[in-house]
C-alpha cells in the first residue's frame, strides 16, 4: 500500500485548510484531530502556509500533514522541508510527474477528465484528486469513470460540503473527499477551536462506499 493510498483512507474527509496566522496552525491542527480528521490538507496559497506546516509537524505528532496547491517541483521539495508527509495538486505537468517520482512527500495529482485520469494512471499514479469536483460534472462523472477505469480512486474536491460529501463518499470510486467547510475563515479568525472540533467530528461520521 502507497503512502498515498493510506492517507486517503485514515478519514472520509481531508480539510482543505487556508492559513493566514502560522499561530493558528497548531490549535487548529490539534481541533481536527480530536474530531476524528488526522489528515489535514494546507494550502500554499498564503506567505504563512510552510510555517503553519512546519508547526503543525512538529508540534502535533498525530497529525499527517500536506500541501495543496502544488503547482511545481520546488514546491514538492518545500513541502518535504516543511514536514509534510503528502502533497496535493490542482492538476498535473509533465514536470511534477517526474519530480513525484520517488520524492520524500507522496504526491496527489489532479484530473477533471477520463483523458487525464487514465494518462495519471499509466504513469503510476492510481490514486488522484478529482478537482474541481462539482463543476466537472460531480458524481454523475465520477460514477460513468467507474465502469472504464475500475482501478482509478480519487478524493473528490471542488464545491464540496456537508450538503453533499454523502453523496460523493457512496460513490464506488470516491476514497474520500476534501473541503473547506471543516475550517471556515471566521472560525480560524475567533480562535473557536472548539467550533471546529464539532465540525470535524460531524465529517469524521460520514460513511463511505469502500
Amino acid at each position: 500500500m502507497t503512502l498515498i493510498e493510506k492517507v486517503l483512507h485514515l478519514a472520509p474527509v481531508i480539510p482543505v485548510v487556508v492559513i493566514e496566522d502560522p499561530a493558528h496552525a497548531v490549535p487548529l491542527a490539534r481541533a481536527l484531530v480530536a474530531g476524528g480528521l488526522p489528515v489535514i490538507e494546507v494550502t500554499l496559497r498564503t506567505g504563512a502556509a510552510l510555517e503553519a506546516v512546519r508547526r503543525i509537524a512538529d508540534e502535533v505528532p498525530d497529525a499527517v500533514i500536506g500541501t495543496g496547491t502544488v503547482r511545481r517541483p520546488a514546491d514538492l521539495d518545500a513541502s518535504a522541508e516543511a514536514g509534510a508527509r503528502f502533497a496535493v495538486s490542482p492538476g498535473y505537468s509533465p514536470d511534477l510527474v517526474a519530480a513525484a517520482r520517488g520524492h520524500a512527500v507522496g504526491w496527489l495529482p489532479g484530473a477533471a477528465t477520463a483523458s487525464e485520469a487514465m494518462t495519471l494512471a499509466e504513469q503510476g499514479f492510481a490514486f488522484q484528486k478529482f478537482f474541481p469536483a462539482e463543476a466537472a460534472g460531480g458524481v454523475a462523472l465520477l460514477r460513468s469513470l467507474h465502469g472504464p477505469l475500475p482501478e482509478i480512486r480519487f478524493c473528490a474536491t471542488g464545491g464540496i460540503g456537508l450538503h453533499n460529501a454523502a453523496d460523493y463518499l457512496a460513490t464506488p470510486n470516491v476514497a474520500c473527499v476534501g473541503g473547506s467547510w471543516i475550517t471556515p475563515a471566521k472560525l480560524l479568525q475567533a480562535g473557536d477551536w472548539a467550533a471546529v472540533e464539532t465540525l470535524a467530528r460531524q465529517a469524521a461520521g460520514l460513511p463511505r462506499a469502500d
